[in-house]
């Protein structure tokens, strides 16, 4: 049995101002800018939890020759152009071709990336690979959590497996389920049915954390529900609500063996759980300055996730509001992780450590996020910013924050990076000695995915009240193609 494997991930926000190229792309993938494939992609994530780590482990416990052709990844910022979109869909078909004859093909997609072309992009992505493959070739894609699944989509794909976890801690599992679902349609010993539905509901990324309710709660149904006779695997994807498109929301996928009926009546009962829960799954934000009288009662570390400025959802993460608070209130014992401004960090790099500068820092990209800082800053530490993932999100994958500055303006302490990465892993900040538990209030740009590494070192965790493209908050984007009648934009559901 041959087995090949590609992949293209973007998550895309269309709120952005920043458009995705193929040299973004080249950068995040570490793979070269000819996108290198075999035994290149076997090195970065033999052993990783990711997908294709997963794929890997899969195919060595169920026997199959496993051939990976190209996978790639940019971090999430604005709509991919039509040219990155052409060029690197292109060479993933045209070494699909040369690779065949085959059995099978495992994709590892988002479900979340949006084009100047094409706003259902792995819809478009897996009808090129079925023009290639054919219609009876099993294709078995695995996607994020955050997918907005379109019926195009399903009906391309024999199987579609999701995440069950945000912190997305189940990358290998998911994989490894993948291949052993291959392996059994493949030789014929389950006949996959796809039941497929759309909720009218939108949610967004704090509530949508599998660790706490009401996500725990359903995700633990749904495990127990994929035990049943007759199911292969079941999914919730939860939606990218950043996406202006007609697919962005919740959507739920059941796959049972050989019986569409078994497959509807699952898909209804999971849709169900979650209408339920629709008003359970809206945020509570709190804003900086009452971040701060948590942190000041409160004998742990506090930390302010501002989500609103993740740059694992597209955002430009050089956003300034918590920072510029904090200084102005004179808060003592604060940090944010982290602003990226490689023009700052080259000051800072030039000056050295111990040294005290003028300095512009963050807001540079857009002003969406605050203003700039305009503020004298001590350099307490440089670094490389190289670090390999510790936590169980990404476990094993090497990455780097460029040239990386620890600064001190005033009470509070900022990490200042060249490349837009969100702070999810201790060895990330560990990249210029920081110990997180030293400090009481920790502003970090991300939603969730902070969670499964940091999240534990903390008394207290808070969503933040601030502006940006990431902002868990509906009422502030001005959606053109989104649904209308879709719960919470209308409540009366």
């Amino acid at each position: 049995m041959r087995i090949l494997s590609a992949g293209i991930q973007h998550e895309t926000n269309t709120f952005a101002t920043t458009p995705t190229t193929t040299a973004d792309f080249a950068r995040d993938s570490h793979l070269g800018e000819e996108f290198t494939g075999g035994d290149a992609i076997v090195t970065r994530y033999q052993g990783t939890n990711t997908i294709h780590g997963g794929y890997l482990e899969g195919a060595a416990d169920a026997g199959f020759e496993f051939v990976p052709l190209f996978n790639v990844h940019a971090c999430p910022a604005g709509m991919v152009t039509r040219g990155c979109f052409e060029e690197l869909v292109g060479e993933m078909i045209s070494r699909i071709t040369a690779a065949l004859p085959a059995d099978g093909i495992l994709l590892d997609l988002h479900g979340a990336m949006v084009t100047e072309e094409f706003e259902d992009a792995e819809a478009e992505i897996v009808r090129r690979v079925r023009e290639v493959v054919g219609e009876t070739m099993p294709v078995v894609v695995t996607l994020d959590l955050h997918a907005n699944i379109s019926r195009p989509l399903v009906q391309h794909s024999t199987v579609i497996v999701g995440f069950d976890t945000y912190p997305h801690v189940d990358m290998g599992d998911r994989g490894r389920e993948a291949a052993r679902l291959i392996k059994r349609v493949v030789e014929g010993d389950v006949q996959p049915q796809q039941a497929f539905v759309q909720l009218p509901m939108l949610t967004v990324p704090p509530m949508q954390c599998t660790l706490r309710e009401p996500m725990a709660g359903i995700i633990e149904q749904l495990n127990a529900l994929e035990q049943r006779p007759g199911i292969l695997t079941a999914t919730i994807a939860m939606g990218f609500p950043f996406a202006d498109i007609a697919c962005m929301g919740v959507s739920v996928l059941v796959t049972s063996d050989g019986d569409m009926g078994v497959a509807q009546t699952a898909v209804d009962e999971i849709a169900s759980w979650l209408w339920d829960a629709r008003a359970a799954l809206q945020p509570d934000l709190v804003t900086v300055e009452k971040a701060m009288q948590f942190a000041a009662v409160t004998e742990g570390l506090v930390i302010l996730a501002d989500g609103s400025d993740n740059p694992g959802g597209g955002a430009p993460c050089d956003g300034t509001v918590a920072l510029q608070a904090m200084i102005d209130a004179d808060f003592q014992g604060g940090i944010v992780g982290l602003i990226v401004d490689p023009e700052t960090v080259q000051q800072a790099v030039a000056a050295g450590v111990g040294a005290v500068l003028d300095v512009r820092l963050g807001a540079k990209v857009d002003a969406l996020h605050g203003e700039s800082v305009v503020a004298t800053a001590e350099v307490l530490t440089l670094s490389d910013g190289e670090y390999v993932y510790g936590g169980a999100m990404a476990r094993g994958i090497s990455d780097t924050l460029g040239p990386t500055a620890l600064l001190k303006i005033g009470g509070v302490q900022v990490i200042v990076s060249s490349l837009r990465r969100q702070l999810i892993d201790r060895n990330m900040a560990a990249t210029v000695g920081m110990d997180f538990a030293d400090y009481k209030l920790l502003v970090l740009k991300s939603a969730v995915h902070f969670r499964a590494d940091i999240g534990p070192l903390a008394e207290l965790i808070l969503d933040a009240d601030t502006p940006g493209v990431h902002r868990p908050d509906f009422s502030c984007f001005d959606y053109k193609n989104v649904r209308q009648d879709a719960y919470p934009l209308q409540t009366d559901c």
